[in-house]
């Protein structure tokens, strides 16, 4: 078995004559001519390969055919490392080599009912770069189509193999490339490609992975792993949206953004100061770019949608209004597609993903028990939401959302840390943030909307009393929800922690 180091990085059609001419790419070494390499993929009918998360492939080559079998990979930011055993083929599949017994059981089981599911073929152009003694990386132009049956989808990659050296200098290398080409890290393989096309679904929204974090972990190797997760979020959701109009790619994006920036400052005692300064202004003005974009579409379906379904005296002036959220709403949504420049966000995630693998410690850092310094970490956030929450008191807006935010890092934290601690207590205590933060945020969504209603309704007479009315048809559930998160968080507060020794 070899264990494959890549990383993958989509690119437009159109930048590759501009890949081909860039300095580090025209001066590595020529691997030969490019080739045409015709694969197919193999799975049994019911996709047992791809429920277990292996993929079997034959490579056509000219005459010579290989065997490859991959397993499901570890990814971040385009980073991937994944288990791989490739041998000849000669017109039967053989699995002897295969040393991971797991892997081998299943191949045997249904080696059977093995037949073709989708197939790829592409143009590869390969060069190896060699900048010092000890690193050598295959640099790899793959362009060409993914076949399902009838259904087609391009490819165009560039795939960065590393052949000597450390998975750093496979980002070093993109972050050069990066600065001149719209490159965009992609963990997505052929392989998942194929089975998408083949099943005929489309991507969805991702949604922040459970934490997997280990109480023997240092604080530099958790924070590591926990945003490592939070990049493929990132990532992922970037590179749906570009080619998707639904708004939950954009939140969800926004969302890994806001997870990234509460785990730098979490883990800031154990980080660089100068690291965790940077890239919390970096992701912030990041995620603001497309702040609108969520911000109206709950306007409009939270907010207004329930008002416009139940009005009647007000109905004109009403629609009128919804009208014009509906316009700021779609001008929103092209905003934040037209700013979703790719090549920025590729920037951004390689260089992240770079200063994440070249985080320094120390053995003062590399003594500090994980979990002692996570429970100062969360009572520290729980001190800060029980003084916002005092403030909160008086159902000012402005203090209530102040405590939503600050409930917001406290649940992002307990979702983090929430392996090292009692899984039921953990499970619980979170239920119990969800649903203040929930009740909070309508409230928030609430004093949003008035701001903008009022906002667009301008001097308009008709329409200022349609945005009076709709802030009074919600209020008796703002009132009810305001207080009830009051109520409910005060336990929570001052009440047994799942991290309490």
């Amino acid at each position: 078995m070899s264990q494959e180091i890549e990383l993958k990085l989509s690119l437009p059609a159109k930048a590759v004559p501009a890949l081909r001419r860039h300095p580090i790419f025209s001066g590595a070494a020529r691997q030969g001519n490019a080739v045409t390499l015709d694969n197919t993929y193999f799975d049994t009918p019911e996709l047992a390969l791809k429920q277990r998360k292996v993929a079997l492939r034959i490579r056509r080559h000219g005459r010579v055919r290989l065997q490859t079998v991959k397993c499901s990979a570890v990814s971040a930011g385009g980073l991937t490392q994944r288990p791989e055993w490739e041998q000849p083929y000669s017109g039967a599949f053989d699995f002897a080599a295969i040393d991971a017994p797991k892997v081998l059981k299943l191949l045997k089981r249904h080696e059977a009912a093995l037949q073709p599911v989708f197939s790829t073929r592409f143009r590869r152009e390969t060069r190896l770069y060699a900048p010092r003694e000890g690193v050598h990386i295959l640099i790899m132009i793959d362009t060409g189509e993914v076949i399902a049956g009838e259904q087609r989808e391009p490819i165009c990659e560039l795939e960065l193999e590393l052949v000597e050296g450390e998975p750093l200098d496979l980002l070093l290398l993109a972050s050069q490339l990066a600065a001149d080409l719209p490159l965009l890290p992609n963990d997505v393989s052929k392989a998942e490609r194929g089975y998408r096309l083949h099943l005929g679904g489309e991507p969805e929204a991702m949604r922040a992975e459970a934490s997997t974090i280990d109480a023997n972990e240092t604080p530099v190797e958790a924070f590591r792993t926990l945003a490592s997760s939070c990049l493929r979020q990132w990532q992922a959701n970037v590179s749906a949206a570009a080619h998707s109009s639904k708004p939950e790619f954009i939140h969800q994006l926004r969302v890994a953004l806001r997870r990234l920036r509460s785990l730098l400052a979490l883990f800031a005692p154990a980080l660089p100061a100068d690291f965790v300064a940077d890239w919390r202004e970096r992701l912030k003005h990041n995620a603001d770019r497309f702040g609108d974009t969520r911000d109206l579409d709950v306007l409009y379906d939270e907010v207004l949608a329930p008002v416009v379904a139940g009005a009647t005296t007000e109905e004109p002036a009403i629609r009128r209004l919804a009208g014009l959220a509906l316009a700021a709403r779609d001008e929103a949504r092209d905003a934040a597609v037209h700013d979703l420049d790719l090549a920025a966000q590729g920037r951004l995630l390689i260089g992240f993903t770079a200063a994440l693998h070249a985080l320094p410690t120390n053995e003062l850092i590399d003594a500090i028990d994980l979990r002692n310094f996570v429970r100062l970490q969360l009572t520290r956030l729980r001190k800060k939401v029980r003084r916002r929450f005092e403030a909160a008191a008086d159902l000012v807006p402005a203090h209530l959302h102040a405590l939503r935010i600050a409930l917001k890092r406290l649940r992002y934290g307990v979702e983090f840390f929430a392996p090292l601690f009692p899984a039921k207590a953990s499970r619980r205590y979170l239920e119990r943030i969800v649903r203040a933060q929930d009740a909070l945020g309508f409230v928030n969504d609430v004093d949003v909307a008035r701001g903008r209603l009022l906002g667009w309704a301008g001097e308009d007479a008709e329409l200022r009393a349609a945005a009076a009315f709709v802030s009074g048809w919600h209020s008796p559930r703002y009132a009810r929800l305001a207080r009830r998160s009051l109520r409910e968080l005060e336990p929570l507060l001052w009440g047994k922690t799942p991290w309490a020794r």
